[in-house]
């Protein structure tokens, strides 16, 4: 299968995983707002998260992935399945004693992760460890989910561990619906995330003994290969957890700021993780298992054009998408949440986060292309050198700019550190002659294209938005077809620029679509 294909593939199901995630935050907006029970709930979802991107998708897939490939490569089907059985059984013997612990002590880690909390008398202190509790053993179900995604997109089977987060979604708009069962809509959504790793899991399992692979039950042993990947893992997990202890830090400042804004940061970011998702998750994806191979092939040309041809890509798609949640943020914010109990100044507030972050956007993407061109080859210190240079400055720029912008300044705040990591990870990457890796002619000429069709877009959407304010201001039908009409017409510049600026090809897109390599 082509990156380009496999990369659509991902990114295709992922489109799919959030629009059934935006009709479930529509709908938790609309019951729950942007007050204590929502504040609660997203503390509970981000706590299993943290540790989650930290180990599962962060340090272990990096990690795996190519070790992973390697044996396959070199020793064999058995050899693999064997490897894969053995990181199954440490992550076990990690992972089920480390849940049961944070369960038990899941009050004294909230004092830490949410102080703001329990400072206003404990109501949404008390909650938060109820939903916490509940919702925690998620990380279990969904770090053995990763393991065998891992195996899974080695094998080119890309679409089914994209499908797992569709289940997440598909769950938690059930668990809304029937919301009245529960003593609160931040219960039915916790228990809605338990559920639903339980379901990814099962549908993973399947899917992996269907082709042909079956995981077991065994002995942890230490094994060279599993030593091999735990001397990986050390930096990656430095290097992830430095990210993920930035979002909980974000939480922790956040936690001390009024009601709601922990809300309007979750509302603004899962606007900012729509194109993060369909772009950044799906090339690191997809990119990751093909970039191994090319390298353990030692296929530098064929290295070179998949490094430049994924970087290309996702300027192609993000700058755009930064440009437009940035101009238009509060139309977009209010067509998709105003309603029920999130109300015009919540819109307002959410937007001003939303910009903060689009303006960080193309640097979220890139790190994740220039980060896995790292990890491809199999050096995991060097990101997480540069990750936690950009922690720091993103911690201390977050405590000076909430004095000033109060929400809006964490959002600014992690923007600002995202583009210094990508300046850092581009220029390593350029200088350093043994990565083999540059930045080609065609990607530099393109970049100078796609900024131009950028500038054009910009101006088609401020002229719309100027020229539709009334009905923007209007009904809800009103406002969206407004912004429907704004969104066509400067994605009809945009797309009409690229073009005839010849940044695509369409005949190689279709080719690589149909599967040629």
């Amino acid at each position: 299968m082509s990156f380009l294909r496999a990369f659509a593939t991902v990114s295709g199901l992922t489109l799919a995983s959030r629009v059934f995630g935006f009709v479930r935050d529509v709908l938790s907006a609309a019951i729950m707002g942007a007050g204590p029970i929502a504040d609660a709930f997203f503390v509970a979802l981000r706590l299993p998260n943290f540790f989650r991107r930290m180990t599962a998708e962060g340090a272990f897939s990096v990690s795996f992935v190519p070790l992973f490939s390697k044996t396959l490569q070199q020793e064999g089907q058995e050899s693999a399945r064997q490897f894969a059985n053995q990181a199954m059984a440490m992550m076990l013997l990690v992972l089920v004693p480390f849940c049961v612990l944070a369960m038990i002590f899941m009050p004294q880690v909230l004092y830490v992760l949410a102080p703001g909390f329990n400072a206003e008398g404990g109501v949404r202190f008390d909650l938060a460890v109820t939903l916490t509790r509940i919702t925690f053993l998620y990380l279990l179900f969904m770090s053995l989910s990763a393991l065998i995604g891992g195996m899974l997109n080695t094998l080119d089977k890309f679409a089914i561990f994209a499908v797992a987060p569709v289940l997440f979604n598909v769950v938690q708009i059930v668990f809304l619906l029937v919301a009245f069962w529960f003593p609160t809509p931040g219960h039915a959504l916790a228990w809605g995330v338990l559920i639903s790793g339980i379901l990814q899991l099962v549908w993973m399992g399947w899917s992996l003994r269907h082709h042909g692979w079956r995981l077991q039950l065994v002995r942890p042993v230490l094994s060279d290969k599993i030593r091999r990947l735990f001397r990986l893992m050390g930096p990656g997990l430095v290097g992830a957890g430095a990210v993920q202890i930035n979002l909980l830090v974000d939480t922790i400042i956040a936690s001390t700021l009024p009601v709601g804004a922990v809300s309007f940061l979750y509302y603004a970011d899962r606007l900012n993780q729509l194109p993060l998702g369909l772009i950044g998750t799906a090339v690191g994806t997809a990119l990751l298992p093909k970039l191994a191979q090319r390298i353990a092939a030692n296929d530098e040309k064929g290295s070179l054009h998949l490094f430049n041809r994924a970087l290309e890509w996702t300027l192609l798609l993000t700058l755009p998408c930064a440009v437009g949640l940035a101009l238009i943020a509060e139309p977009i914010i209010g067509v998709l949440f105003q309603r029920g109990a999130f109300s015009a100044a919540d819109t307002s507030a959410t937007a001003d986060a939303l910009r903060a972050y689009a303006f960080g956007l193309p640097a979220f993407v890139g790190v994740k292309v220039l980060s896995t061109a790292l990890y491809a080859q199999q050096d995991t210190k060097t990101p997480v050198i540069v990750t936690l240079v950009c922690a720091t400055v993103n911690i201390i720029l977050c405590l000076l700019l909430i004095r000033s912008i109060a929400h809006t300044g964490i959002a600014l705040a992690t923007a600002i550190a995202g583009w210094l990591q990508v300046g850092i990870l581009a220029w390593l990457i350029h200088t350093r002659q043994g990565l083999h890796l540059s930045f080609d002619a065609t990607m530099q000429r393109n970049l100078t294209r796609i900024l131009m069709a950028c500038a054009a877009m910009a101006a088609m959407l401020v002229a719309c938005h100027i020229g539709l304010l009334r009905f923007f201001q209007d009904g809800a039908l009103h406002r969206l077809a407004a912004l429907a009409v704004t969104m066509a017409l400067a994605a009809a510049v945009y797309g009409g620029l690229i073009l005839s600026l010849k940044v695509i090809d369409l005949k190689h897109i279709k080719q690589s679509l149909a599967g040629e390599k």
